[in-house]
């Protein structure tokens, strides 16, 4: 039970006890001498429901014994209003009872006997159209129930498909993020070792290697606080596809261009996010698998769109086979994520192009 749910059943709890105080006073203020009877109806009540319902949250939803309870509530309800129509108020915190005590669909069945319960203590049974009342009524509590069952899945159906985006959100960033600077530093530390014994270049990729680390911490750091990109909190994104893109060229010794075509307009922070991740992720497949000399990265702004293009003169690759890695999949949930498409193109000794469209808002 979340927290919201026992907040629900607490109210429900008290409703129940506040309606029992109400007909109190209502019968108080029709000028009504004691009568031990009522008050002890009263008293009982509040004692069993506190006692066998309130006090034992953990047997709700069971037949046995909640049914038993329910009919005894009921009884004893019909048992006060016959007393003094002042305690017919008590229904108002009992009609939700059926739906707390039982699981569906004996939760209607209590519903229908609460129902029930309403008609033998005012008299109504004798009624010559009491059954149609008695149909209609039940029917109506019935679809409230009906409809209550239905929003409660469908946010308990809600919150899992939020969970699973939330993880698979959560998987893009730290493959984006984590993943990429430890291969990062994992590829520094294998240069340094096949450098040895050139003192220079050794000392060379292990400083680079320290610098990945401090700026994977940071965004490590970062990405516990708010998952924005650290090179958007502080500059644009033709500036923040720049920097990466010189930091890359520092560690992997490859080229890497970007160049920015139209003119440029302010994008939301998840545009500009997929955007550059995206750029991240071409980059990072660079220099893990294409052994490119050169890389451009070019971002378009169109009329009715914002395009990004990553272009290697790799080994490239045939899109056709199925991969194993994460990226490709992951640059296209993200771009899915915000109305885009991410296309590739390759073939084996021809590099690779990786296009992202995303439509203007």
């Amino acid at each position: 039970m979340n927290v919201w749910e026992a907040r629900w059943l607490r109210a429900f709890h008290l409703l129940f006890h506040a309606c029992l105080a109400l007909g109190l006073i209502l019968w108080v203020g029709d000028g009504a001498g004691p009568a031990p009877p009522a008050l002890g109806i009263l008293a009982l009540m509040a004692a069993w429901h506190w006692f066998f319902v309130v006090r034992r949250p953990g047997l709700l939803g069971r037949l046995n014994p909640m049914a038993f309870h329910l009919a005894v509530l009921c009884g004893l309800y019909v048992a006060l209003v016959t007393t003094d129509r002042s305690f017919d108020v008590v229904i108002f915190g009992l009609m939700p009872q059926p739906y707390l005590l039982l699981a569906a669909p004996w939760s209607y069945v209590g519903a229908v006997g609460t129902v029930l319960s309403t008609f033998a203590a005012r008299g109504y049974l004798d009624d010559p159209d009491a059954l149609w009342r008695l149909a209609g009524s039940s029917g109506l509590v019935v679809a409230v129930g009906l409809f209550v069952s239905y929003v409660s899945r469908q946010s308990a159906q809600n919150r899992a498909v939020g969970v699973l985006e939330e993880r698979a959100r959560l998987a893009r960033e730290i493959h984006d993020t984590i993943a990429q600077g430890l291969s990062g530093i994992v590829t520094q530390l294998e240069a340094a070792e096949q450098a040895m014994p050139d003192l220079a270049a050794v000392q060379k990729r292990i400083a680079l290697a320290k610098e990945l680390a401090r700026d994977n911490l940071q965004e490590a750091r970062r990405s516990v606080d708010a998952l924005r990109p650290r090179p958007l909190a502080h500059a644009g994104l033709d500036a923040a596809l720049a920097q990466v893109a010189e930091r890359w060229s520092r560690t992997s010794g490859t080229t890497a261009t970007v160049s920015v075509e139209g003119t440029r307009r302010p994008l939301s922070g998840e545009v500009a996010t997929t955007l550059l991740r995206a750029a991240q992720e071409g980059l990072s497949n660079a220099a893990k698998h294409a052994r490119a000399g050169r890389v451009a990265i070019t971002l378009t702004y169109m009329d009715d769109e914002v395009t990004l293009d990553v272009f290697d003169d790799g080994q490239g690759f045939d899109p056709a086979v199925p991969g194993s890695g994460y990226g490709l999949a992951a640059m296209r949930e993200r771009a899915g994520g915000v109305g885009g498409t991410l296309t590739v193109e390759s073939a084996p000794g021809e590099g690779t192009a990786l296009c992202l469209r995303i439509p203007s808002n």
